[in-house]
């Protein structure tokens, strides 16, 4: 099975590009998201292709005066891996590594054309590996690097330009993860009992500070690491630590998610911290992530579009479809030898089933 993809030189097995190893929970994807300096408006947008499931869909969500405006597509991939649309939603990569677009054609109220610039090389988080059981459960690999945004979104009629000094994170991941119908025969025994984790992209003046952690309902760590990286800098210049810890977390009432919480990050010179105050949640569920009508990599069909409205005070933010958030927060970055630095990024919560360290069962 022959692709457009084949014509370049970007093989890495004997087959063609189409096919993507034998798993069928193989995905390629695409993440962005972008704030308002003043964090007035948030937006984030999701794209993955599932090689083996002959799927493509795209997202586009947008928080703005109390409602999280979505805009979901699906359609046949036809095994065409470098075709970056999936209904209006669109993506062009205008320098590799540095800077990308992202389009949205004027659909169902919504359009939007967006361009993400990197502040620095982009980060290579650790191979991400779990197994339950003989199963592989997830194994990706992540790029992550922070942005500055420009362009504009318009929602039923009212377009606004991407106010000057916002920044965001955009992210690539590939690998294997869970994706299309769950398989209906789980593993036995079953020995995944809980999901923890947590990601900050951080954005300060003139530098970005990344951290996540993915650990075990015991908060036994297996996957993490906090990497500082200043604007220009490649990747010889990044300092990189396994060592970092979120502590100090409280969670909101009733609820998987934090309150506040300040990141620990030893370093040469002492120790930084990055204490953390939210104050807007966007549900991941907008772009896709636990939504259980808009699964990552569900089939819908040729080509489905749907617009989906969330009025953000009447979710109910202990249901499980709305345990996954990106907690926009003002940090404040405090390093041995120099003055406190205000910022802004988001925290990334997911935890699905206990967590005897936050007592949650």
């Amino acid at each position: 099975m022959l692709t457009k993809a084949d014509d370049y030189p970007i093989h890495q097995t004997p087959e063609p590009i189409a096919y993507a190893g034998t798993d069928r929970n193989f995905y390629d994807r695409y993440f962005f998201n972008g704030y308002a300096p003043d964090g007035s408006e948030f937006f984030a947008i999701a794209f993955g292709v599932y090689p083996h499931l002959n799927v493509a869909d795209a997202h586009f969500s947008v928080v703005r005066d109390g409602v999280q405006y979505c805009l979901h597509a699906s359609r046949l991939l036809n095994m065409e891996r470098m075709d970056l649309a999936c209904g209006p939603i669109s993506i062009q990569v205008l320098e590799p590594l540095q800077k990308l677009k992202v389009v949205v054609a004027p659909t169902e109220g919504l359009a939007a054309e967006l361009v993400f610039e990197g502040r620095t090389f982009p980060i290579e988080e650790p191979r991400f590996m779990r197994r339950i059981g003989p199963r592989a459960f997830m194994d990706y690999t992540r790029l992550t690097q922070n942005v500055r945004v420009s362009g504009w979104i318009e929602i039923d009629g009212v377009r606004r330009i991407v106010a000057d000094g916002s920044v965001g994170t955009r992210d690539r991941s590939w690998g294997i993860r869970p994706v299309g119908t769950p398989d209906p025969q789980p593993v036995a025994p079953a020995t995944l009992t809980g999901f923890f984790w947590q990601w900050c992209p951080l954005n300060f003046a003139d530098r970005s500070v990344y951290f996540h952690v993915n650990a075990d309902p015991d908060g036994e760590p297996w996957n993490t690491r906090a990497v500082i990286a200043r604007d220009g800098d490649g990747p010889e210049g990044f300092y990189e630590t396994e060592a970092a810890k979120m502590e100090d977390v409280e969670l909101i009432a009733g609820t998987r998610h934090a309150r506040t919480g300040t990141l620990n990050i030893p370093l040469k010179q002492g120790q930084a911290s990055v204490t953390f105050e939210p104050f807007m949640t966007f549900f991941m569920r907008g772009i896709g992530y636990g939504h259980p009508n808009w699964r990552h990599g569900g089939w819908k069909g040729e080509l489905v579009v749907e617009r989906e409205d969330i009025e953000l005070a009447s979710v109910n933010a202990a249901s499980p479809e709305n345990w996954h958030i990106q907690a926009l927060s003002r940090v404040t970055l405090s390093v041995p030898g120099e003055a406190p630095m205000k910022g802004m990024g988001v925290f990334e919560q997911l935890i699905a089933g206990p967590y005897r360290p936050y007592a949650l069962g």
